[in-house]
């Protein structure tokens, strides 16, 4: 076997080939760690939002109905019934843009 070869090759440019591999590993471990917490951060989302029973769920659609009825008739101030939609929508579990 002829070792020759190998130390003709300057040393920077296997060191430069390890350093890229290492580099690309790093990179793809970062991608795959970012990919599992979103992914948990879904499943989490998802176990929120059927934590709510559909008792619950039907009393609190209920409740946005009556709060939109008195908001309509003038009976509330739209600051109250912004209020109280985003307390019934996060009890829905459900994003509220104000």
């Amino acid at each position: 076997m002829n070792l020759s070869a190998f130390s003709e090759r300057p040393v920077s440019d296997v060191a430069k080939r390890g350093g890229e591999a290492v580099a690309k590993r790093a990179r793809e471990r970062g991608r795959l760690e970012k990919q599992e917490a979103k992914r948990e951060k879904r499943e989490a989302r998802s176990a929120e939002s059927t934590s709510i029973s559909a008792e619950d769920e039907s009393a609190l659609m209920e409740e946005f109905a009556r709060l939109s009825e008195r908001y309509s008739a003038g009976e509330i101030t739209e600051a109250v019934y912004n209020e109280e939609r985003t307390r019934i929508f996060e009890e829905l579990g459900v994003e509220s843009h104000d």
